[in-house]
């Protein structure tokens, strides 16, 4: 589904491999018969089917990545046991505490819901400037001079990112306040392997609004 940032993550890792595929999006409002077949348990994007296998939820899938097709393409997770286990601690940690505050902060149901979200959420991106420094060593990305687990992770996100920075008018990676993430984010939206898959932050906007007037709609029905 194009505008999911967790499809964003195994699209991003997918490239950043070398790996072609076939892509297919999918209508949530319809699933397909393959979709609920191949994911029964939460019926939700994304699938990956490998060897007619199908790999559920984008954490999973990005491991099953670099294990599966070890010989292609860069690493994602790093090689020393240690280091791999921090990265996955940090992958963690952006879905357990900045998804889950960046969606109160703009889903959140009274305006004090969505300033409590808005709260955890620049919290959580302060841990993540820490982390940055610790993880990269003073290379522009988690994983050191390339791109790996824990940046497709937070990348998958960025799209959506800037698009509560629009809709706020705020700025959740500020150079200001936040320089290392703030760059790490321009690099990150530059590589090869990821450009040519960001949706434009315009049409997020567009696609959030009609969710969030769908939702509003719905509230008033009931």
């Amino acid at each position: 589904m194009w505008a999911s940032p967790f499809v964003l993550r195994v699209r991003f890792a997918l490239s950043l491999k070398g790996v072609s595929y076939e892509y297919v999006e999918e209508d949530l409002k319809n699933k397909s018969e393959l979709l609920l077949k191949s994911n029964p348990v939460h019926t939700k994007v994304p699938v990956l089917i490998h060897n007619g296998e199908p790999v559920c939820e984008s954490s999973v899938i990005l491991q099953y990545i670099d294990e599966a097709f070890a010989g292609i393409g860069p690493s994602l997770l790093p090689a020393d046991p240690h280091d791999r286990a921090v990265a996955r601690f940090w992958a963690s940690y952006i879905d357990d505490k900045l998804l889950k505050a960046f969606s109160q902060a703009l889903n959140g149901k009274t305006e004090e819901e969505k300033a409590e979200g808005a709260k955890q959420a620049a919290a959580a991106v302060e841990t993540l400037e820490g982390a940055l420094m610790e993880c990269s060593k003073g290379k522009p990305f988690f994983g050191g001079d390339s791109a790996g687990y824990v940046d497709l992770m937070l990348g998958g996100l960025l799209p959506w990112i800037h698009v509560g920075d629009t809709m706020k008018s705020v700025k959740a990676f500020d150079p200001a306040t936040t320089p290392l993430l703030a760059a790490w984010a321009d690099s990150f939206g530059a590589l090869d392997a990821v450009e040519p898959f960001m949706p434009e932050v315009s049409k997020l906007v567009e696609f959030a609004m009609a969710m969030m007037s769908q939702a509003a709609a719905a509230t008033t029905t009931n």
